[in-house]
Formats: C-alpha cells, sequence, structure tokens
C-alpha cells in the first residue's frame, strides 16, 4: 500500500512539471523564477520517490517468505470488504430495507434512528478538509475537557543577543510566556433528505449525504475559524499582525505588500492569501510599475490564482473590501490551533420527520480554536470609514 501512494504521488508530481512546462511554452516564455524553483522542488522529490521505491524494493527481495505481504494484502482487501460492506448498510438504512441487505454490518441504532458507521463519518471529514482549507491546515489537538497552550508573544520584547565584556553585567531580554485555553463548544448541522429522492433506486443516496453534510460543516467552521463567535469560538480574532488600507473600499500594491512582509520569512513556505471573489477580482486590476498585473492565472496554483507568489483561496466567509471589514488574510494557518473534543458524529433520523416524507441527517462537532502563534497570521482591515 505504501508502494502505491508513492506512485500516485509520483505520478501527481509528474502531472505539476508538465502543466508549468506547458504555461510557458503556451504563452511562448522561458520559465519564470517561481516557475523554475517549483520545477526544481518537484524533480528533487521524484528523485527521492524512485529512491524509495528501489530501496522498498530491493528490500522485499531479500525477504524469503512472502506470508507477511500475503497478510498486508489480505488486511487490505479485508478493509475494503468492511468499508464496502457499511456504505451498503447505510444506503440500505436510509432506503428502509436495511433487515433486507445489511451486509452483515450491524448499525448502532438510537431511539429515532442510527450512528452511520464510521468509514461514512470519515468520508464527511476527508470532505470537510478538502472543502476548507483552513480547517485542513490549522494544528490540530484531539482531546477531551479544557486544552491550556503555552504561547509565546514578542510584541513588546524578544530575546536578543549582543557582545559581552568579561566581567561587566548584562541586561536580560526576553518574550513574554502566557497561555491560551481552549474549551470546546458543540455545533450542530441539519440536513434533511427528501424520500421520494432517496427512493429513486438509481440515485446514489450515500454520496449525496456525504457531500451535503460536508458542506454544511465546512461553511460553519470556515466562518467560525476566520471570524469566530462572541463567548464561542475565537479563530482568528486573536491575531496581533494587522495592516490598515488607506481607502474604506479598495486596497493598494503597497499594502498588500507590506501585508505579505509582516510575515517572517520562516513562515512563508506554506503561507497563502484569503479574501472574497470581488475582493480578487479588484485585485487582479491591479498593475505594477511597469503595467504587468499583479494578480494571475497560475494553472499549477491549487485554486487556480496566485499574488506575489503565493496562491489565493476564495472563501464565501469573508466579506468585501467595504468600511471597517477584514477583507483579506495571509499566513500559515499552522498558527491556529483547533482543540476537536469529539470527532464529527454523524446520526440519520427516519421518524422525527417522517409526516413530512423526510429524513434527517445530524452532523455535531465539539470544537474550539484560537490563534497560537501571532507570527503566523496577518490581516488586512479596510479604512473604518470613507
Amino acid at each position: 500500500m505504501h508502494l502505491k501512494k508513492l506512485k500516485e504521488k509520483r505520478a501527481q508530481l509528474q502531472e505539476e512539471m508538465s502543466k508549468i512546462l506547458k504555461a510557458a511554452e503556451a504563452e511562448e516564455r522561458a520559465m519564470n523564477e517561481d516557475e523554475v524553483q517549483k520545477f526544481g522542488d518537484y524533480e528533487k522529490e521524484i528523485k527521492a520517490i524512485d529512491e524509495t521505491i528501489a530501496a522498498e524494493e530491493r528490500a522485499r527481495n531479500l525477504i524469503k517468505d512472502d506470508e507477511p505481504d500475503s497478510k498486508d494484502q489480505g488486511k487490505e482487501k479485508d478493509k475494503e470488504g468492511q468499508e464496502a460492506a457499511e456504505e451498503r448498510a447505510f444506503s440500505d438504512f436510509i432506503r428502509g430495507t436495511v433487515e433486507e441487505r445489511a451486509g452483515g454490518v450491524q448499525m448502532t441504532m438510537t431511539d429515532n434512528g442510527a450512528v452511520i458507521p464510521t468509514s461514512i463519518a470519515n468520508k464527511i471529514i476527508e470532505k470537510v478538509k478538502e472543502m476548507c482549507p483552513i480547517y485542513r491546515d490549522a494544528d490540530h489537538y484531539h482531546v477531551k475537557g479544557t486544552l491550556s497552550l503555552p504561547y509565546y508573544d514578542e510584541s513588546t520584547g524578544s530575546i536578543t543577543m549582543s557582545y559581552a565584556t568579561e566581567g561587566e553585567d548584562g541586561e536580560s531580554t526576553s518574550g513574554k510566556f502566557t497561555s491560551i485555553e481552549l474549551k470546546g463548544f458543540l455545533a450542530r448541522a441539519i440536513t434533511e433528505v427528501s424520500k421520494s429522492l432517496i427512493n429513486n433506486s438509481a440515485f446514489d443516496i450515500t454520496s449525496f449525504v456525504v457531500r451535503k453534510m460536508a458542506e454544511a460543516i465546512s461553511l460553519f467552521l470556515e466562518k467560525e475559524l476566520l471570524f469566530g463567535t462572541n463567548d464561542k469560538m475565537e479563530g482568528l480574532r486573536g491575531i496581533t499582525k494587522k495592516v490598515t488600507a488607506g481607502s474604506a473600499t479598495s486596497v493598494t500594491s503597497d499594502e498588500l505588500i507590506e501585508l505579505q512582509e509582516s510575515i517572517p520569512d520562516r513562515y512563508q513556505a506554506n503561507a497563502y492569501w484569503i479574501m472574497s471573489k470581488n475582493t480578487r477580482t479588484s485585485i487582479r486590476k491591479l498593475k505594477d510599475g511597469q503595467g504587468n498585473y499583479l494578480l494571475n492565472k497560475d494553472a499549477s496554483a491549487r485554486w487556480g490564482y496566485t499574488l506575489f507568489g503565493k496562491d489565493v483561496y476564495i472563501s464565501d466567509a469573508m466579506p468585501d473590501m467595504a468600511a471597517g471589514k477584514r477583507a483579506i488574510f495571509y499566513g500559515d494557518y499552522k498558527g491556529l490551533a483547533v482543540k476537536t473534543s469529539e470527532e464529527i458524529n454523524i446520526e440519520v433520523l427516519r421518524e422525527t420527520k417522517a409526516r413530512l416524507h423526510l429524513i434527517e441527517v445530524l452532523g455535531f462537532v465539539e470544537c474550539d480554536a484560537k490563534v497560537q502563534n501571532a507570527e503566523m497570521i496577518a490581516a488586512l482591515d479596510m479604512k473604518a470609514s470613507a
């Protein structure tokens, strides 16, 4: 299974390298500095994968007994078979045929319905991470109760080094150690599914439920992680690095540069921008001194656009540029700590809306989020008034 993942990763890297070359060829130009860097990084990673694959194959050839491999393959097949059986049981339960075609999988029953199998819940979690990159990229802690994390603040002072003379005293300097507390706030998403839709045997009900629940959960989490709610999750409201635009409705290239440069170089590698679509549209019209657009389409970028060499993510939770609004975030979102007391828990209720010819799907998550490293993330706020 490890070799399969390595080979899949190698194919993805080759595809990314091909995209870079095709982009340069289409525009009849040489690769730019950023493209050369990315191409070189992909090439190095492919070489490392090739060496790893070769080493694993040599190691396997030295093993005379093939039984361990057979066991691993058997376990993988058993896992795939179990997941397929759970999907069938889940689909059958929603359609009301669970007793006939449960496939041997026992659903955990509640008063009005059932708790869905782990494999289905995991699919929803993976879909949430795909839809909500800030949740995926945050630093996660899976613990119950209140979690206290150390927080090092250098805003008023930092550790410094200077020349010393033997026998002479010196003045100590340091940042301030404090702590942040992460609690647990319960949130719920509810999706109603039409029984008429369910009764269509050709309809993939499992994929539909996974997608709809993931959409509801990711929309909620993204908004809370970015802006939080009073007395609930704080999210990125705790950041200290801020740039205020000189206008209430527009931003300049200098302000964008100032925002990007507020993040130390050591945290730039995984940094990206977050903004609304209308904000991106406005920034696309900005040009540098040579008449070149600052924000460009980039086939190799995660979301299709780059600004000053960094990916641009569009979030529906971000407001457009308006007086007093926080319109842009930039940074490495590993600086945001997310504590999950209870993993996403999904239940299907068949009876609560039976008179309305509907089935309810409930999703519960208990979590909290706060900034744990203020050096890693910055925000641009619009001027308070026009």
